[in-house]
C-alpha cells in the first residue's frame, strides 16, 4: 500500500527582499517524488496573494528561530486521540457529491516525552457483495489501512504540521495520494474491484499528485471535526476535493446536508454572504513554527442584480494602524465561483467550501506564491477558515487560521 504522509500550511506575502529566487522549472514537480525538508534558519517563501489576497507586514511580525517544542507534539497527539467515527466524500470541482464511503478512525499512542509516536489506523466500510442464505442480517466487513506514524522524526523530515493547538486546528502535507485511492478503491468497489484503471462512476486521484493537501478543522460547540483535502494533478489543475466528517466516539455520524446534495448553486453560497469579522494568526510551516502576523480581517461577500459576487476585504495588523483593502470580483456557476484573477471557490453542501487556484502551474511559472483554503460555516454566524500558502516552488511555508462571526 502506498504510505500516507502529510503536509502543511501557510499565509503571508513577503516584501521582495525576502523573496526567494524563480522556481529552477515551470512545470509543478509532483511532491510525490520528493519529501519536502527546509532548515529550521530558512526564513518562509511566499510571493504574491495570500488566502485573501492581504498583503501581512511581515516585517513587524515575529522573527524568532522555531524551536523544539515536545510540548506541542504531545498537544497534537492529544488532539486527535480516541475512536472516530464517520463517513468519506468525494467531490468533483463543481461541488458534485460522487461518493459516501463510511469510516472509521482508531487513534492511539506510545512511548513518552520526546519518543512519544501517534498511530493511526483507518478502517473503511465494503460494499455488501452477497445474500445471506438464512436470511439473517450480514455484519458489514471493514478493511483496514495503516497510517504512517507521527512523531518527532516524521513531523520534523515529513509531514509539515501547521498546527494551532488553542484553535484545534492543524493542516498536513501528504507525499501521495495512496490512502485516498485505498479507501475509494476498497470502500466503493471493495470485491467488485477489476482493477480497471477508470471505474464506472468512480475518480481515482492521480497517482503522481501535484499535491495532495489536508486542512482539519474541529467542532467550535461538539466533539466532531471535518478534514478537507484539496487534491491538484500533476498539471496543478484541481482533481478532486475530499471531505471526512468525523465524530469522536461510538457510533456512525452522518452529517446530513453532505449526503442531501440537492441544494442549488444559489443557495449554497447564500449563508456566506454578509459581513464577517474575527481575528487571524499565521504561524511558520511545523508543528514548530512560531507566531509571525496577527491581524483582525473584515470580509464582505454580496451580490450584485447581475448575480455577480462582490467580495472585499480589509485587514488590521495587530498592534499598528496599517489596514490592507483587497476588491475581488466573481461569477458563479454550479457552485463553483471564479474570481479574477485566477482564483476559485467550489461551494460544498453542509456550509462548506474550498479554495485553490484555478491553475497552480501558472503561479509556478510566473514565480508567485499561492494558497488552498477551507472554511467551515458550522453554524448560523460563525465560521472558522484555514488556509495554507505554498512558495514559488509549491512547498508549505506558513499558516493561518481565521475565526470569523457575522455582524
Amino acid at each position: 500500500m502506498a504510505s500516507y504522509t502529510h503536509y502543511s500550511l501557510i499565509f503571508p506575502s513577503l516584501p521582495k527582499s525576502l523573496r526567494p529566487f524563480p522556481p529552477k522549472f515551470l512545470t509543478l514537480k509532483p511532491l510525490s517524488w520528493s519529501p519536502i525538508t527546509r532548515p529550521r534558519s530558512s526564513p518562509p517563501s511566499s510571493s504574491s496573494t495570500t488566502a485573501t489576497n492581504i498583503r501581512t507586514n511581515v516585517e513587524d511580525a515575529k522573527t524568532e528561530p522555531e524551536a523544539m517544542n515536545i510540548d506541542n507534539l504531545h498537544r497534537f497527539i492529544d488532539l486527535n486521540l480516541g475512536k472516530w467515527h464517520g463517513s468519506f466524500y468525494q467531490f468533483d470541482a463543481h461541488g458534485k457529491l460522487m461518493q459516501r464511503v463510511s469510516t472509521r478512525l482508531s487513534v492511539s499512542s506510545y512511548g513518552e516525552d520526546d519518543l512519544i509516536s501517534l498511530i493511526q489506523t483507518l478502517y473503511i466500510k465494503q460494499p455488501s457483495t452477497s445474500t445471506s442464505i438464512s436470511g439473517d442480517k450480514e455484519e458489514p466487513e471493514w478493511a483496514e489501512y495503516k497510517i504512517k506514524e507521527t512523531n518527532m522524526f516524521t513531523v520534523d523530515k515529513y509531514q509539515q504540521i501547521g498546527f494551532f493547538p488553542n484553535e484545534k486546528a492543524y493542516a498536513l502535507r501528504y507525499q501521495t495520494a495512496g490512502m485516498l485511492e485505498t479507501v475509494l478503491r476498497q470502500g466503493v468497489l471493495g470485491e467488485d474491484d477489476t482493477g480497471e484503471e477508470s471505474p464506472k462512476n468512480l475518480k481515482l486521484p492521480s497517482r503522481l499528485p501535484s499535491i495532495v493537501c489536508e486542512n482539519c478543522l474541529y467542532s467550535l460547540e461538539k466533539a466532531r471535526r471535518a478534514r478537507a483535502f484539496h487534491i491538484m494533478d500533476p498539471k496543478g489543475i484541481l482533481e478532486m476535493l475530499i471531505v471526512f466528517i468525523e465524530a469522536r466516539g461510538d457510533g456512525l455520524f452522518i452529517h446530513p446536508k453532505l449526503d442531501s446534495d440537492d441544494l442549488q448553486s444559489t443557495d449554497r453560497i447564500l449563508p456566506f454572504l454578509g459581513k464577517w469579522k474575527g481575528p487571524s494568526i499565521t504561524k511558520r510551516s511545523g508543528v514548530y513554527g512560531a507566531t509571525i502576523a496577527e491581524a483582525e480581517t473584515v470580509v464582505l461577500l454580496d451580490m450584485d442584480d447581475r448575480g455577480q459576487l462582490i467580495q472585499d476585504i480589509s485587514s488590521t495588523s495587530a498592534g499598528t494602524d496599517v489596514t490592507t483593502h483587497v476588491h475581488w470580483t466573481g461569477t458563479i456557476s454550479d457552485n463553483l465561483v471564479t474570481f479574477d484573477g485566477g482564483y476559485q471557490i467550489t461551494i460544498l453542501p453542509g456550509g462548506m467550501y474550498m479554495g485553490c487556484p484555478c491553475d497552480i502551474a501558472k503561479n509556478v511559472a510566473e514565480s508567485t506564491s499561492f494558497h488552498l483554503e477551507f472554511c467551515w460555516l458550522e453554524g448560523p454566524g460563525k465560521r472558522q477558515r484555514l488556509v495554507r500558502t505554498y512558495d514559488v516552488e509549491g512547498l508549505a511555508v506558513s499558516s493561518t487560521h481565521f475565526l470569523e462571526t457575522k455582524v
